[in-house]
């Protein structure tokens, strides 16, 4: 297949912005391009093929697919109707690490191959949750807010050794998961003296760290907990009361990978009834995070982001040209790096 006649849509957001699509596509083809910049937020909070009301959405997205061949996207909703819509289109390419906004088995039957973009946000993800993890062990976002905020000097008083934080040399630190940022959190642990420990039964070979087999086992050993699984039936809820208590007394807990990893109503009582000192979380059970939540009221001890992890300039633009890529192979006939239909 040659890019001459082969119209693309660059359907961007705030985030992947159109312009970043459109110039990593104009290094993979010559191909057509027309950009659309979609609403914001775009997400939905299921997977899209629970989407059964017409939204808004989904009529900018089919309007500029008249036509269109390929469509290039972040969130932009790929529905059963959109792909009903759109007989011309044969390839979606979604700018993140899983096509969620894609009904896979609509886009099958329409004859639609879906491509995606794993491992852009894996640096950013990594540092991030490092970067809770200090604050969380050092109360910064505690200290800000007292003396940017409250103009208080009232948060000297972390420099006592009794509200004094932890550091991460030679401090047990425990990750349940060593993926592409799993991994990548512990090689930096491990920089800063940090004792890590790893639980991820999937994983085989060396990783940085003491790798142990029972996820009891390492709760039982780790100050700090942080998580990096996948969310999957097995390891929904994974972190709940029971391994809450198994961890030692004034010990952190960390999540920047999925919020439903945890419990978060256990992690509150944990907190509330001071077994945990504190805990940093980016991903929530239910985001937005619902107004009223307990984990608001315990700002003194909570470090809360609205799920930042991933976000990052760099990811932006890993993201744009990775999905260039996958046009520039499928425009050559060459297979795809990453497609799931």
């Amino acid at each position: 297949m040659t890019s001459s006649g082969v119209r693309v849509v660059a359907a961007g957001d705030h985030f992947v912005l159109p312009s970043l699509i459109t110039a990593a596509l104009a290094k993979e083809s010559g191909c057509a391009v027309r950009e659309v910049m979609l609403g914001w937020p775009l997400e939905p909070f299921g997977p899209v093929a629970e989407v059964s009301e017409a939204s808004d959405a989904e009529d900018e997205l089919i309007a500029a697919l008249a036509g269109a061949e390929v469509l290039v996207t972040q969130m932009g909703p790929v529905t059963e109707r959109v792909l009903a819509a759109c007989p011309a289109l044969r390839l979606v390419v979604v700018c993140r690490g899983g096509p969620v906004n894609v009904n896979l088995e609509a886009a099958e039957r329409h004859g639609v191959r879906v491509c995606f973009a794993p491992g852009r946000n894996a640096a950013a993800t990594a540092e991030f949750t490092v970067g809770l993890l200090l604050a969380a062990l050092r109360r910064i976002p505690q200290a800000h807010d007292l003396l940017a905020r409250q103009g208080s000097w009232a948060g000297s008083s972390y420099y006592t050794y009794e509200h004094g934080g932890l550091e991460l040399e030679d401090l047990p630190v425990g990750l349940v998961g060593y993926g592409a940022v799993g991994s990548r959190v512990a090689r930096v642990l491990c920089a800063f003296g940090a004792r890590v420990m790893v639980y991820d039964p999937y994983v085989r070979g060396e990783v940085h760290g003491l790798r142990l087999s029972a996820l009891d086992d390492l709760l039982r050993r780790s100050a700090v907990l942080t998580l990096h699984a996948r969310l999957t039936a097995e390891t929904r809820g994974l972190i709940g009361a029971r391994e809450l208590a198994l961890l030692p007394p004034g010990a952190v807990v960390v999540n920047a990978a999925r919020g439903p990893l945890l419990d978060e109503e256990a992690l509150c009582d944990a907190l509330a009834a001071g077994r945990l000192s504190a805990a940093a979380l980016d991903t929530y059970a239910r985001e937005p995070l619902p107004p009223g939540s307990r984990l608001q009221a315990m700002a003194g001890r909570v470090v809360l982001t609205p799920h930042l992890g991933g976000a990052s300039r760099a990811v932006a633009e890993k993201a744009a040209r990775i999905a260039a890529a996958e046009v520039g192979r499928w425009l050559r006939g060459e297979p795809l790096a990453h497609c799931l239909t």
